[in-house]
């Protein structure tokens, strides 16, 4: 962590403005089958919150602006700055052997910190693994009616590791790029076992403390979320017959430093803003965290994706039955956007494509002609 102890009053709070155009693009998504969204967005023209969908089906409240929701895959960039943390600290090194501080996993000897932050290790994904032929290895019970009537059951990071290290890997150490959860499971354990701390506790000390993230969880086992939240639904097929639950409560131990934790759109827009501009990290490190793999635009815990009109953002979303978590920023962290949509989910994905169309006609609005290199 760097030296910044002021750090947490820094954040300047920008005057409020009214946009119609995102309220109108957030209304228009909404009303493609979403249940509900909330986005936040900060500029040079000050910040703007918006919802618009419901908050709970059957009611009648748009999702709170400062609701909570579980953030799915966005948890691993805040894995990967506790890692580089420790980069920087000189307790661990990007291209050290990952064996050599996890020896009870017999780990490939070829696979390096460096990898697992990238998932360029070729490590079986413990979620299931999805090849471009179009045929799936089976992971564990993530989706589906198997998961819905078993999402209470606590994993244990060794049990999914063990899961993932029983399976044949999907390339050779670094001789590819492959997104697979079990990287991060890794990062975790490699965490806990530098510090000699649940990584609950290390992320609070390094990083939500400093900064303030007041609604930001590591929640472990524990099920429920923090009042006010949009609620997360699961659809799935029992005997011929539709049927819908709130998933709302979960015990997401199954997806681990994956995708476990809790937050709101303010608290990531002070964690991405606090990223890019150097407060979590020293420039070195920030320079390996946003140089992107060169099959797929992946840095460290991050992807650098180009806008239209030039320029890039640094972004990584997150979507976990139910609730979607978006989170992207400039690379001088004068624009950001975060936001959450929470909606009916199935084992079929049925919302996918209008999720990355949604998504990228929000990118266009809010980046589109951003230059900040």
């Amino acid at each position: 962590m760097t030296e910044d102890k002021d750090f947490p009053t820094t954040f300047t709070t920008r005057e409020r403005v009214e946009r119609p155009e995102l309220q109108q693009a957030i209304e228009e998504i909404a009303a493609k089958g979403f249940t509900g969204i909330h986005m936040r967005v900060n500029d040079e023209r000050g910040e703007w919150t918006g919802s618009a969908g419901l908050a709970e089906l059957g009611g009648t409240e748009a999702p709170s602006t400062e609701g909570h929701f579980r953030i799915g895959s966005n948890t691993k960039t805040f894995t990967a700055v506790l890692v580089l943390q420790l980069v920087a600290e000189g307790r661990v090194g990007l291209e050290d052997v990952l064996a050599d501080h996890l020896p009870e996993f017999g780990l490939d000897r070829r696979i390096t910190v460096r990898m697992i932050l990238q998932h360029t290790s070729g490590l079986f994904n413990f979620t299931g693994e999805y090849f471009e032929d179009g045929t799936v290895t089976p992971g564990i019970d993530w989706s589906g009616r198997a998961w819905v009537e078993n999402r209470f059951r606590t994993y244990t990071d060794d049990e999914l590791v063990r899961f993932a290290l029983a399976r044949p890997a999907r390339f050779e150490p670094g001789a590819d790029w492959s997104y697979a959860n079990t990287n991060y499971v890794l990062a975790r354990l490699l965490v806990e076992r530098l510090t000699g701390r649940p990584i609950a506790e290390e992320t609070h000390r390094r990083v939500l403390d400093p900064l303030a993230l007041t609604g930001t969880i590591v929640p472990g086992t524990a099920t429920d979320l923090p009042e006010p939240y949009a609620h997360a639904y699961y659809r799935y097929d029992v005997d011929g017959v539709e049927q819908t639950t709130d998933v709302s409560r979960q015990n997401p131990s199954w997806i681990s430093a994956g995708g476990d934790m809790i937050s709101t759109t303010r608290d990531l827009h002070r964690f991405i803003t606090a990223l890019v501009t150097g407060k979590l990290l020293p420039r070195e490190l920030m320079e390996e965290m946003f140089t992107p793999h060169p099959k797929v635009p992946y840095g460290l815990g991050v992807m650098i994706q180009p806008v239209d009109g030039g320029g890039t953002v640094i972004t990584h979303n997150g979507g976990i039955a139910g609730h979607a978590a978006l989170m992207y920023a400039t690379p001088d962290g004068r624009t950001t956007m975060t936001a959450s949509l929470n909606y009916v989910d199935d084992a079929g994905l049925s919302l996918s494509t209008t999720f990355q169309e949604a998504v990228g006609r929000l990118i266009t609005e809010i980046f589109g002609g951003e230059t900040a290199e």
